[in-house]
């Protein structure tokens, strides 16, 4: 549900789950095959693990951070990891880079940009995101949804981010 002033969008488990689901029908209904789903952590896990058991594909990893200021709230200096993790050895061929969001599209620029350049195995690249955001600098291949007024997006795992084992322990009186 996006607010009024078009500031903050707050996404379900429904919704965020349906929107993977008309990601994955994008990417189907192109008619380009691939050989991978790269995900970027942690963003992109969620939709690229779900995408991997759509598409029967294996999933590879990449670690990405930019977001740590301000409970996570403000971007930062970006960190990509030196090595992806995959279950084939090397990732090759055709591949799927996921992630749920292009924000200002700075990391998937560079992520792609570090794919292009050291990765030779990988022959063809594309993008796929459930949001796209109007300042964006970057155009996935595959995006569901554009958000003209840049909003924060509030996924449904967020709460997450603040909740502690000791807050668990007395949750559940344990």
């Amino acid at each position: 549900m996006l607010t009024e002033d078009g500031k903050h969008l707050y996404v379900s488990y429904d919704e965020y789950h349906n929107l993977i689901e008309k990601l994955a029908l994008k990417v189907y209904q192109s008619g380009w095959e691939f050989d991978t789903i790269l995900c970027l952590a942690r963003g992109g896990m969620r939709p690229g693990d779900i995408l991997s058991r759509i598409f029967d594909k294996p999933l590879a990893i990449m670690s990405t951070s930019s977001y740590r200021a301000q409970e996570g709230t403000q971007q930062g200096n970006l960190d990509i990891a030196r090595y992806i993790t995959t279950p084939r050895g090397e990732i090759a061929g055709k591949v799927l880079l996921v992630d749920d969001l292009a924000d200002t599209g700075h990391t998937l620029k560079a992520v792609i940009n570090l794919l292009k350049n050291s990765y030779g195995p990988i022959t063809e690249l594309r993008s796929a995101v459930i949001w796209t955001k109007g300042v964006s600098g970057f155009t996935p291949d595959y995006s569901v949804e554009y958000l003209p007024t840049n909003p924060w997006i509030h996924q449904p795992f967020e709460g997450y981010d603040a909740l502690r084992p000791a807050q668990l322990l007395e949750k559940w009186k344990l």
